[in-house]
């Protein structure tokens, strides 16, 4: 009789070599292979009580969707875990699973099941081979108009085209996905399958117009009057915070939104052929922010000398990316704060004053580059010029119902950072999906 081989190690996700990938921006982990994804599955017990599952915020049936990867039904596998989350190809890259549907993994045979790896599998299978579009419910002729096209706006407005509603998503920027598109580096989520989750949501019915800015272009005042019945606010929190320390008007200093989206969105990425709005990194560079995990590995890319952290507390990002951010050179400095930048006689910086918590000292950093990674203020402008009366908190939040995100305007829904303040691409979506539903009522009653 054959024994079963039993695994008790994770598979491990292949990647880039650290120094084939420290030179470009081509994505580090490489995914499973088929091979890679059927062992994966098989180590996975079947529990009758899953805590993945329950600590999922999504609650997607990941029992059954590793069950069908071990069967081979790839297809049925990507179309079980949509039915929760309309981007998986993306939470399986950027979603802290370490935190999440892992840490509830009761494989007590070894190690967690690899669930973002398996979800991300079965997701890029299908966007490779054209998904199936799931049946719509019939037409209500209710409209809703979506600000923002970042992952509470795609989630809002898949959710609410299965429901048989029209949705129009308007983005602010030339290309959809929000913070999917600008804020998250090609190494980590390339902006293909971005655009493959975008065009997937466009397949529903739902029509995204970019290039217009809710509060500028158009207020919601006009949106419905042009009909809509409903707006939902994913406007995220991509506005920055700065320091308030001398020497944020040098040259060469950055917010983290500035430096990501010149690299993200206007190609800086695209070495050596120029971008038309280049990234200046010279030096040394100065990360002044636990949250520059990701500008910090852009800018060894771009040829930095040199790249530090400097944080107080801890460093913002899922273990996978601060493991990889070490094995390419990013030095990480805790307990320090940043006093002021120091600039040159032609008005760059040159160094960044800085003092240690423990013990207390200060000390200088040479740095021909910096970028401010201070946590995101939130974009309220639509919120702001329009003649309804929409409650914004002292935290710069928009304040809604936190069971049905409805605000203090009836009509007007709003989910994601723009009303939590900055968090993680899955709350994001949950929220935009529970706002749906939210807003499915409203329409309905």
């Amino acid at each position: 009789m054959q024994r079963l081989e039993v695994r008790f190690k994770q598979i491990p996700m292949p990647e880039l070599p650290v120094k084939e990938r420290i030179r470009t921006f081509n994505e580090v982990s490489l995914g499973y292979a088929e091979e890679q994804a059927l062992a994966e599955a098989a180590r996975c017990l079947q529990c009758e009580n899953p805590l993945c599952v329950q600590m999922c915020p999504l609650r997607m049936d990941v029992l059954g969707v590793v069950r069908l990867i071990r069967l081979g039904g790839y297809r049925e596998a990507a179309e079980r875990a949509r039915e929760r989350n309309c981007l998986p190809s993306i939470c399986g890259r950027v979603c802290p699973q370490e935190v999440l549907c892992v840490m509830g993994c009761r494989n007590t045979l070894g190690d967690p099941i690899n669930i973002g790896g398996l979800e991300r599998f079965v997701a890029d299978w299908e966007l490779e081979r054209g998904g199936n579009m799931p049946e719509a419910a019939p037409a209500t002729g209710k409209s809703v108009a979506v600000v923002g096209s970042g992952p509470a706006g795609l989630s809002a407005a898949t959710e609410l085209a299965r429901m048989g509603h029209h949705v129009v998503v308007f983005e602010a920027l030339h290309e959809a996905g929000g913070v999917l598109t600008y804020g998250i580096p090609e190494f980590r989520v390339p902006k293909k399958v971005v655009k493959q989750e975008v065009d997937y949501v466009g397949k529903l019915g739902v029509e995204i117009r970019t290039n217009v800015v809710v509060g500028k272009t158009i207020t919601m005042d006009e949106l419905f009057e042009g009909g809509f019945d409903s707006v939902f606010l994913g406007s995220g929190a991509g506005l920055p915070r700065l320091l308030g320390v001398p020497g944020e008007n040098l040259c060469g200093v950055y917010s983290l939104n500035e430096f990501l989206i010149r690299i993200n969105l206007m190609r800086a990425y695209r070495f050596p052929h120029m971008s038309r709005t280049p990234v200046k990194v010279q030096g040394k560079v100065a990360i002044l922010g636990a949250r520059g995990l990701d500008a910090a590995r852009c800018a060894l890319r771009l040829g930095a000398e040199e790249v530090t952290i400097f944080y107080q507390q801890k460093v913002v990002g899922r273990a996978d990316e601060i493991r990889r951010g070490a094995e390419e050179g990013v030095k990480f400095q805790p307990l320090t704060k940043p006093l002021r930048l120091v600039g040159d006689e032609k008005g760059w910086v040159k160094q960044v004053e800085l003092a240690r918590l423990e013990p207390s000292a200060k000390f200088l950093y040479d740095a021909g580059t910096a970028v401010i990674a201070n946590k995101h203020i939130p974009n309220t402008l639509a919120a702001k010029n329009t003649a309804r009366s929409i409650e914004i908190a002292k935290s710069g939040t928009i304040v809604v119902n936190p069971e049905t995100l409805v605000t203090s305007d009836e009509g007007i829904f709003a989910g994601g950072d723009v009303a939590s303040g900055a968090a993680s691409v899955i709350k994001a979506i949950e929220a935009g999906k529970r706002a749906a539903h939210s807003i499915n009522k409203y329409l309905l009653k």
